[in-house]
């Protein structure tokens, strides 16, 4: 059996760079989208336009008597961070929390979504 001479330094330094290379290639184009967005703290925007025809009341909790905050006009596009559930309006127990300017809760029934639904908080 013939000893086979070994690799230099240099050539074991390069096969280890190459390997650590290759594996950090696999992991970032292995990751989904949506973790990305997570890792740079970045959550997806949800939108939505207001379909109440006298306004909505915007509040500070997702229930009808809860102090209100501010109004959207009809129309408004706004911007949702998530959804959660609170009392029923019109059967919907679904309110969003919007982001545009202060906090606040508005009843889903008055807001058709553009695009995907939230996300739930």
């Amino acid at each position: 059996m013939a000893l086979r001479p070994r690799p230099s330094v240099a050539a074991r330094l390069s096969i280890l760079v190459a390997g650590g290379a290759l594996a950090a290639a696999t992991v970032l184009t292995a990751a989904p989208a949506a973790a990305a967005d997570d890792a740079n703290n970045n959550p997806p925007v949800y939108k939505g336009r207001v379909i109440a025809k006298g306004g909505l009341l915007l509040r500070d909790m997702p229930t009808r008597g809860s102090k209100v905050i501010r109004s959207e006009p009809y129309g408004k596009v706004v911007h949702i961070f998530c959804k959660a559930r609170g009392q029923y309006v019109h059967h919907n127990d679904r309110w969003y929390l919007l982001t545009d300017g202060t906090w606040a809760w508005g009843a889903a029934h008055y807001i058709d979504n553009i695009g995907p639904a939230p996300r739930w908080c």
